[in-house]
């Protein structure tokens, strides 16, 4: 028996964290004997969340997928790969023949921007189907980040970060980085780096409207109304201007002036009925935020997911911008990462076109997700008959999943690029599993994007390609090839992902042309991954608006603040619904592994103990829970760390569904949240779900 130690880095998650994993090998039998962290990891620095462990989870994983599978009635049974790659170009060439290119629509999830082959060869083939319907998880998730970038920077992934390593205030809202390893932020062992503002006598603020993980660590935590994160955002950003507290930035802008006159009305006064934050409360944030020698506002999941969300990220990109903290050390700083897509990719549209039926804009050639079902369901022309998925489960994870599958079980044809049949992927006629993490390469082009240093490093299989399989990105490579010659389309040769990596690297900023001199052969030689150093400023060159200068009062921006000022306080007695993560459960899939599901039971609603004694309800207790388009039954928690008049229900739950081939999900309790979120409630500038803040009724079941 021989024993091999291999580093590599995790990519289930943002974190990145490095690990050491030993396998060994009995007469030419592989198997994984251990998975740690790998404390000489440029970035993490040993450290390592229980996700990274279940890699051999799913790599042993019986349920998943290991060859093509084609479902005849009720029944699954394996296909050859290029008798699947034929049937898909046929049927998907015959709908588009007879009902137009948009006729087909795509989802991808969000493990597509965890493994490189997805990134770069996935649009190798669906590019060919030349369709306006295409939609991803973003829109359930950060693309209110995306567009206030591009309005205001002009490209949609030249996101500031926080410099958490320096910075001496830091202000979360929305976000639980304990939970989460960072989001937006890619930010390996980030409690040690929050605890280390403390130390250094900084302070750590939350705004949630319950006290997570963070909030619980953090010097100040403020309870919010569901949805309310604008309103406290205007009031914070109106006392800046109003007590005089605004820095001179070093980065040219434009519209200062007119973002002063827009939230001129939008005191702490009368934003606090609209949060539940005492005014005083919004004030003193305000002064401290602006008293300290270095501070970052940072707004991620929870302000995203709302009414308001474009509004909550493009106010914390001006709280961070006149308090001089935008692109400032200590403050929000953009990477200069190895193989940069904000340079060598253009800066995106917005709104170019609508969705069929509710006119929903698209961004970056996407429409809202939201939008998915009843462009399905909607007869007439450009209605969608056929659906490919990329490493997604939508019943599970877009708003009003009931109605979702309601519309894929009319769909004429499916195909899904997956491991496993779920509760999504279990209407497909066809599913195309890849191989898995420890069998094939990985390079982080996205999330190296979002880190809070500069860093890079290859990640190299650990485990052999098995005879048979095929890795995604040659599967989106067969699939091409297959629909190219169905349809008389040229296809351009492309190379493998590898290359073009090592071509990414040697044009870049540390490339050929630099002292570093990086290529993949570089990255081969440091198993432990390269650190570039610090983040520091370089926003104003970056720039990619019409006129080099930040874009502070975006006109669509600004035309959004009159449905704000419309907003409305809740009902003394109306209950909102929230969401929740832990830090087991990044994906619906991970709950198909023991080692992360066991444990205390996580599936409960947590409701403030006062709430369940208005309602004569009982902590442990069976409840119905209702809104507009669903109701469910779920264990009822009560929890003080809820806010009164709040409860929150983790995503991801909810596998116990007809057809599902994942035994341990299937086995475990609790009901899905989007069973509850509202296909119609959304941020109507950006078309991104609103999954936070959904009326909802609790009752005995």
């Amino acid at each position: 028996m021989t024993k091999t130690l291999h580093h590599r880095a995790c990519h289930l998650c943002e974190a990145i964290c490095g690990l050491t994993i030993e396998t060994t090998d009995t007469d030419g039998a592989v198997a994984i004997t251990s998975i740690k962290g790998d404390a000489q990891d440029s970035f993490s620095r040993g450290h390592i969340c229980p996700k990274a462990v279940a890699l051999q989870d799913i790599q042993n994983d019986p349920d998943r997928l290991r060859q093509p599978m084609r479902r005849v009635g009720g029944e699954w049974l394996p296909i050859e790969w290029d008798e699947a790659f034929a049937l898909v170009a046929e049927r998907l060439a015959a709908i588009q023949e007879r009902h137009g290119q948009n006729a087909v629509a795509v989802y991808q999830g969000n493990p597509s921007v965890h493994n490189y082959g997805l990134m770069t060869h996935s649009n190798y083939f669906l590019g060919l189907l030349k369709t306006r319907n295409r939609y991803s998880a973003t829109s359930v998730d950060q693309l209110p980040h995306h567009l206030t970038s591009h309005l205001m920077y002009g490209h949609g992934l030249l996101l500031p970060i926080p410099d958490i390593d320096h910075t001496d205030f830091m202000l979360i809202l929305g976000g639980n980085p304990l939970a989460s390893n960072g989001s937006i932020m890619t930010v390996p062992d980030v409690e040690k780096r929050l605890k280390a503002i403390q130390a250094r006598g900084g302070k750590v603020v939350v705004v949630d409207p319950r006290r997570s993980e963070t909030a619980a660590m953090a010097d100040q935590h403020l309870f919010v109304r569901p949805g309310g994160d604008a309103a406290l955002l205007f009031g914070v950003l109106n006392t800046l201007f109003s007590e005089g507290l605004t820095r001179d930035s070093h980065l040219p802008v434009d519209g200062l002036d007119e973002v002063r006159a827009a939230v001129a009305n939008f005191t702490a006064e009368a934003m606090s009925p609209l949060c539940a934050v005492p005014a005083e409360q919004i004030r003193q944030l305000a002064r401290d935020f602006a008293a300290a020698p270095s501070a970052v506002c940072y707004g991620r999941m929870g302000v995203s997911t709302q009414a308001f969300g474009t509004l909550c990220h493009w106010v914390v990109q001006l709280i961070n911008l006149v308090t001089g903290n935008l692109d400032r050390v200590g403050g929000a700083l953009c990477t200069e990462p190895a193989v940069d897509l904000v340079a060598t990719t253009s800066g995106g549209h917005f709104n170019k076109w609508q969705s069929r039926v509710s006119g929903r804009p698209e961004y970056g050639g996407e429409l809202p997700v939201s939008a998915l079902a009843e462009e399905m369901l909607t007869e007439g022309e450009g209605q969608i008959r056929a659906l490919i998925t990329v490493a997604g489960n939508p019943v599970l994870s877009t708003p009003n999943g009931r109605q979702l599958e309601q519309a894929l079980d009319g769909l004429e044809f499916m195909v899904s690029i997956d491991l496993y049949i779920n509760e999504t992927t279990r209407y497909a006629d066809l599913i195309l599993p890849s191989t898995s993490a420890l069998e094939n390469d990985h390079y982080d082009t996205t999330f190296n994007l979002f880190a809070v240093r500069n860093v890079t490093r290859f990640n190299r299989a650990i485990l052999a390609k098995p005879q048979g399989a095929l890795h995604d990105w040659e599967i989106f490579v067969g699939l091409a090839k297959a629909f190219a010659e169905k349809t008389g389309k040229e296809l351009k040769p492309t190379l493998p992902p590898a290359k073009m990596i090592d071509m990414g690297l040697r044009m870049g900023r540390y490339g050929d042309a630099s002292e570093q001199k990086l290529s993949l052969a570089t990255l081969f030689d440091h198993p432990h991954g390269i650190d570039l150093g610090a983040l520091k400023p370089n926003l104003a060159p970056r720039l990619k608006t019409d006129n080099q200068r930040v874009q502070a009062a975006p006109a669509a921006i600004l035309a959004d603040l009159a449905r704000f000022a419309a907003l409305q306080a809740p009902a003394a007695d109306e209950l909102l619904m929230i969401g929740r993560r832990h830090v087991r459960s990044n994906n619906s899939w991970m709950h198909n592994y023991h080692r992360l599901v066991k444990g205390k039971p996580r599936h409960q609603l947590l409701m403030h103990p006062d709430d369940l004694a208005s309602r004569g309800l009982s902590d442990g207790q069976l409840v119905r829970v209702s809104s507009r388009v669903g109701q469910i039954e779920v264990e009822v928690l009560g929890s003080a760390d809820m806010m009164k008049g709040v409860v929150s229900l983790p995503h991801g739950w909810g596998h116990a569904r007809p057809g599902v081939q994942m035994a341990i999900a299937s086995g475990q309790p609790g009901s899905s949240a989007n069973d509850l979120t509202d296909d119609c409630q959304l941020d109507e500038l950006s078309g991104n779900a609103a999954l936070n803040g959904v009326p909802v009724t609790v009752a005995a079941a």
